[in-house]
């Protein structure tokens, strides 16, 4: 048995591994909440944001002369420990805790003050020089603390992920670029429709992707509002009237982020529509992210019995029995991404929707879901990038030939010879196996002239000029 010392808490004595940081309220959770522990502990960007929270406290605290200049830099110390991943052994909480995060707001204090202590030359648990609660929790509580650490850590993990995000937008930006004369056949309801360009295709992800990022970076802005400053229920109490402000300035200086107090700390933390709103943008990239992975392996399907028009690349074996089988596993990955945030927003949607007067109790599980989320996203994106959309090719004789047999080519003869007229040409092909042209002929609509001036695939994927 490992060797023990006896730390305090409210509740009285508890024993605590020696070699430990944490305190007695950290050690009380994990006795008390074994939910999880084998899948789950916190993850790095909320033991940074909490790291970086309490720096930017003491800092603050400092300023304002609530807390003596020297307790301010033993704790900014061990906060810089905690920030920069020197302490991640030192908190195993799980998610599945009290839902106002309290007992990992107290595992930051007991770790950052027994860490100050080891650093002062003091004894571990003897809360001299430092207080987890007096010190290091000064002018906070749980309730806004940590849910000012969901935002810190969201609106971090935000900015590195849109860096991987455009990654991918931008290399289907090129690609659009690139093969913007290849024409196709279009597709509706999963049957041939009129002819349409691979770049406009592929302008579509585009499009797509810039859309949900705009969505994203909207409610990222508005996460960057902290609730800082309302301690327990909003109003305040124990905190020093500039505190808020004043933190808000030392968080801006210390991610490069600009971070602002919030207006209206009630809503804060009694709600977090802010994440709620970050998890449906999040949702949105997902849905984008599933049709083009949806889109790609679709096109790709094959390689000699499906649509087979794009070209992907051979990244592993496809099959344990069939030799020579390869698969569009990227786009697999992505879409498995994609229904894991699915559930993540609908678990954030409604978490959020359970505050009761002054506060939420579901932090922890919101701010878990987000995160995950967020790290899923970019990583997909980055992945199927370099392992697939890098090397997307148009098969351009397989393209030809369907667009050769697409029967929705008449459509282009709706302006001249009617609808009526120009359906029973494309009934007359289908059900006789012979071509637009042949029918057309055949039922003598028009000459043959008429017909190449007319169904000529390019011209039909803009609109159309009167010709008169």
């Amino acid at each position: 048995m490992s060797e023990i010392r006896i730390e305090t808490d409210s509740m009285g004595d508890v024993e605590v591994p020696a070699n430990r940081y944490w305190g007695a309220q950290t050690q009380r959770s994990i006795q008390n909440f074994p939910i999880g522990r084998e899948t789950f502990v916190w993850t790095r960007p909320m033991i940074k944001a909490l790291g970086t929270l309490k720096k930017c406290a003491a800092l603050a605290n400092a300023e304002l002369g609530e807390l003596p200049q020297d307790k301010a830099d033993l704790i900014v110390q061990a906060a810089d420990e905690v920030i920069a991943g020197k302490l991640d052994e030192e908190f195993p909480l799980v998610v599945f805790q009290t839902g106002s995060g309290t007992q990992s707001n107290m595992n930051t204090n007991e770790v950052i003050a027994n860490r100050a202590i080891d650093i002062a030359g003091g004894e571990l648990g003897s809360k001299d020089p430092i207080h987890p609660n007096d010190h290091v929790n000064r002018g906070q509580s749980s309730n806004d603390t940590f849910p000012t650490a969901m935002h810190l850590a969201v609106v971090m993990e935000l900015v590195n992920m849109y860096p991987r995000v455009m990654k991918l937008r931008d290399t289907f930006d090129g690609l659009a670029k690139k093969y913007e004369d290849v024409i196709m056949v279009g597709r509706t309801h999963l049957q041939d429709a009129t002819p349409i360009r691979l770049g406009q295709v592929i302008s579509g992800w585009v499009a797509q992707i810039d859309f949900a990022l705009d969505g994203i970076k909207y409610a990222e802005s508005r996460t960057r509002e902290l609730p800082i400053g309302g301690t327990a229920v909003g109003t305040g109490l124990n905190a020093h009237p500039e505190f808020a402000a004043t933190f808000a300035r030392h968080a801006t200086s210390e991610t490069g982020i600009e971070f602002s107090e919030g207006e209206n700390k009630f809503a804060l933390m009694s709600a977090h529509d802010a994440l709620v709103q970050v998890s449906g943008a999040l949702r949105v990239l997902a849905d984008a992210l599933m049709k083009i992975a949806n889109d790609v392996r679709w096109y790709a399907s094959g390689p000699r019995n499906g649509i087979g028009e794009l070209v992907i690349p051979e990244n592993e074996p496809g099959s344990s029995i069939m030799p020579g089988k390869v698969n569009p596993t990227q786009s697999e990955a992505m879409t498995m991404v994609a229904t894991k945030v699915f559930g993540n927003d609908a678990t954030v949607g409604f978490a959020g929707s359970q505050g009761n007067f002054q506060l939420n109790v579901y932090k922890p599980v919101m701010a878990w879901c987000v995160l995950e989320s967020i790290k899923l996203l970019g990583d997909t994106c980055e992945a199927f990038n370099d392992g697939c959309a890098y090397g997307i090719v148009p098969d351009e004789k397989k393209i030809a030939a369907n667009l050769e047999s697409n029967l929705m080519l008449v459509t282009a003869l709706n302006r001249h010879i009617g609808y009526d007229k120009a359906s029973k040409i494309a009934k007359n092909a289908h059900h006789k196996g012979i071509s637009l042209r042949e029918s057309a002929l055949e039922l003598g609509y028009l000459t043959e002239e008429e017909f190449d001036k007319w169904v000529v695939p390019a011209d039909m994927t803009h609109p159309s000029a009167d010709e008169g």
